[in-house]
């Protein structure tokens, strides 16, 4: 089987040719189909170091059909079923069920939620449980600072429950576009104007009562910034953006007085967040078809890679396709 690497070196991933593994009894082994890539996570953590990675790091959203079944198992699963699973990039992936470690670790999709929207679980889960986190009312302003897959998961999350005003940021038309599609009451493209000077004017010079920042990379520090100076007194900055080259910006003088949040989740509230988002993905509330950019066939990995990397501005969700028909050998 083949699964995806990361050598010594940065800007590089390859396929590796290794056994397909064997399961101890509290696992079950899957066949991929088709896996997404996270560009904050596996570019700025993964592809950009000069390390090498540990081939189980290589991704975490997989779609795929299960093939063997351990004894000792726990829950209803049997072969056959169609799951998405916290799973690396990889033609078969062993997923340890009875741990306890991610709760549930993978979950059975229903007939009404395709395979393509399957990968989006794992982001839509936490999206839904950091929407959750925030308490917004309908009263209130939520500013979204960046419209990447975090982005866009957690304004699409919100927006399915809250009738509060989403404001959307990016400075890449085509995620800017696509945040007006999806229903942004108001969006913001930075590279023609002040985001801070725009929440202002929306919200009468007061500022927004809730600001999510979800750009990371190197961008991150001045978007940061933004979000802090763009909330109200009394208001919380949400921090979930990972990976900036530099510390993010805390000026004392602009944080007094506003709630500074790191992307906390409750892992008890997990399986009910994960019952929500399959729920969404059903529905539609995650509008996968519109996020979905490029398919590449797992072959090309190295080149989705590079698109993600080289080439942001054309791209949102780029999925690999693993083909799945075939059982383990």
């Amino acid at each position: 089987m083949y699964r995806l690497a990361k050598p010594e070196g940065p800007y590089q991933v390859i396929l590796e040719d290794v056994p397909v593994p064997e399961i101890a009894s509290t696992e079950v082994l899957i066949r991929a189909e088709t896996s997404l890539i996270s560009r904050g996570s596996e570019i700025w953590r993964r592809y950009a170091r000069e390390e090498a990675i540990d081939p189980r790091m290589m991704g975490y959203s997989m779609v795929g059909s299960i093939v063997t079944v351990g004894a000792n198992v726990e829950g209803d699963y049997s072969m056959g079923d169609r799951v998405a699973a916290l799973s690396p990039h990889a033609e078969y992936v062993v997923v340890e069920v009875n741990d306890g470690r991610h709760d549930p670790p993978l979950v059975v999709l229903p007939n009404d939620v395709s395979s393509e929207a399957g990968t989006f679980w794992p982001l839509g889960t936490s999206s839904v449980l950091w929407m959750d986190e925030l308490g917004v009312s309908d009263e209130d302003t939520v500013v979204f600072m960046g419209q990447g897959l975090v982005g866009s998961g957690c304004l699409q999350a919100l927006k399915a429950r809250s009738n509060a005003r989403l404001v959307a940021v990016d400075a890449i038309s085509l995620r800017c576009d696509l945040a007006e599609r999806l229903g942004a009451d108001v969006v913001i493209d930075v590279s023609k104007e002040d985001p801070v000077e725009a929440v202002k004017g929306l919200t009468d010079g007061r500022g927004a009562d809730y600001a999510v920042y979800a750009v990371g990379g190197r961008s991150g520090p001045r978007a940061f910034e933004q979000a802090v100076d763009l909330t109200r007194r009394g208001g919380t900055v949400q921090v979930i953006g990972l990976y900036e080259d530099n510390p993010l910006p805390l000026d004392s003088g602009k944080i007094q007085g506003k709630r500074i949040v790191g992307g906390y989740v409750d892992g008890t509230k997990r399986p009910e967040a994960s019952d929500r988002c399959i729920q969404f993905l059903a529905e539609g509330r995650f509008a996968v078809e519109d996020m979905v950019t490029h398919r590449y066939d797992f072959t090309d990995a190295p080149e989705a890679f590079d698109l993600l990397y080289n080439r942001l501005h054309e791209t949102m969700a780029v999925l690999l396709q693993w083909g799945g028909e075939e059982e383990a050998p």
